[in-house]
């Protein structure tokens, strides 16, 4: 429970740190493209933190306690934001367009850790 708390906070942290920098360090450096990339990671990275604060309270044993189902999908979330949202901060300063294969591999984790926490509601909902 705390780790996917922690790990949230640390990347919503992060993501708006990132946000930041790219609005401002960037903005004379990457092009309008590149720009649209790395909001997406932003974005991407926001909305799975969060999603990461919610397992960690979903964890609690006064909801549905730590299950196998959500363990995993916090470690999804986590490594879909390594994948998905890193895949797409290097391409947006870089312009290596072959990083954007990696990118659909953390989106295929973001799905399948929002997949397991309709699982584990839908199974360990008291």
């Amino acid at each position: 429970m705390k780790k996917f708390i922690v790990t949230g906070a640390l990347h919503g942290f992060l993501a708006v740190a990132l946000g930041a920098f790219g609005a401002h360090a960037l903005k004379d450096i990457v092009d309008d493209y590149g720009r649209g990339i790395w909001e997406t990671a932003v974005q991407y990275q926001m909305f799975h933190a969060t999603g990461l604060l919610i397992i960690g309270l979903l964890m609690s044993s006064k909801l549905l306690g730590e299950i196998k189902q959500l363990k995993l999908a916090g470690i999804f979330f986590n490594l879909g934001i390594v994948f998905f949202a890193g895949s797409l901060y290097v391409l947006a300063v870089s312009g290596i367009k072959v990083l954007g294969a990696i990118t659909p591999i953390g989106g295929v984790l973001f799905l399948v850790g929002w997949v397991l926490i309709i699982v584990s509601a839908v199974k360990h909902a008291k």
